[in-house]
């Protein structure tokens, strides 16, 4: 078994350091999957990606067992986290695992990775959390260790997350957005911002459900996900978006970004049951999240178009306050 275990090791090791080798401290380098070997630990790590790139598919809506479908929506995991997970600044799940066990403030408690996982499950999935000693949690679980390898323990990667944007100092206008939207995004999303579904012999084929995804309406995310708040929204688009923007080089402005993703945010999607137990140390709660309960005198319309630094500042004032406030109902 030692042997087992020292030759899986070094076959790690000499993938990760081909690709690596005469990299500066400042690239951006991802594991190889495809130059994995096709034994069981190989396979995992096949597996995993395949659920991060088929997800409706394979534990979703579309998947052949009902047993399977825990994923809520046509999205695919890859929605957000680009490329698999993979892409520089596309909320990469690259460099995620070393930082696990961490704190989390919407549930104001240490969270694992599988416990962050089941979080994007039930919201940006809209869906139900996956059991965490399943098959299906060990092929994530392996992959992203994976595409991992390299990563520093402890701290993020240069390239996690999506670029920060500093915030507008004015609230940001949907009407805009909405104009932005329709001469840049709709030619993907579509107009109603549904997505552009493959026809049904093409979604078996590319088992994707849409070949563009939706961004509100039934089969998006829900109002309790990461997305559903227009500051996190905001650095995604504006790093990323149109399809093929690389974080350097973005094709809108940060003040077009927010006008966008303030436009998305305040279109109908799916209502999570139990919003209103998040943060319980209300002053952690972010200014943009768009649920109650809302913080502060503020009209629940800030919360949405901003702007934010009222309310952040109104918050650390308060915060002593609010942390001795009473919990929400269910708590």
């Amino acid at each position: 078994m030692a042997n087992v275990i020292a030759r899986r090791l070094l076959t790690i090791a000499l993938i990760c350091g081909a690709l690596v080798t005469g990299a500066s401290a400042q690239e951006w380098t991802v594991p190889d999957v495809d130059a994995l070997p096709m034994d069981v630990f190989g396979q995992t790590v096949r597996s995993g990606r395949d659920l991060i790139e088929h997800t409706a598919a394979t534990i979703g809506p579309d998947a052949t067992d009902p047993a399977k479908r825990f994923s809520g929506n046509g999205l695919e995991c890859q929605s957000c986290h680009l490329d698999a997970g993979t892409k520089k600044f596309g909320l990469p799940l690259a460099g995620v695992w070393g930082v696990f066990p961490q704190f989390i403030a919407r549930e104001n408690e240490v969270r694992t990775l599988e416990d962050r996982i089941n979080g994007c499950m039930e919201r940006s999935m809209n869906g139900r959390a996956l059991p965490p000693d399943g098959a299906e949690m060990k092929a994530m679980l392996t992959y992203i260790r994976f595409i991992s390898a390299g990563a520093p323990t402890g701290r993020g990667v240069e390239g996690r997350g999506a670029p920060p944007l500093p915030l507008p100092t004015a609230a940001s206008d949907p009407a805009h957005g909405a104009k932005l939207f329709a001469e840049t995004c709709a030619v993907c999303h579509q107009a109603d911002g549904r997505g552009l579904r493959w026809a049904a012999e093409d979604a078996a084929q590319q088992r994707h459900r849409y070949q563009f995804p939706p961004l509100w309406g039934p089969d998006s995310y829900n109002d309790g996900a990461g997305m559903a708040r227009p500051i996190t929204a905001a650095s995604f688009i504006h790093g990323n978006m149109p399809r093929g923007t690389e974080s350097d080089h973005p094709v809108l402005s940060a003040q077009d970004a927010f006008d966008v993703a303030v436009f998305i945010d305040s279109q109908s999607r799916p209502h999570r049951m139990g919003n209103e137990r998040d943060f319980s140390d209300r002053a952690l709660k972010p200014a943009d999240a768009t649920y109650p309960p809302f913080l502060g005198p503020f009209p629940p319309s800030q919360h949405l178009t901003g702007p934010w630094q009222p309310i952040q500042q109104w918050q650390k004032d308060n915060a002593k306050i609010l942390r001795s406030a009473p919990p929400a109902p269910g708590d």
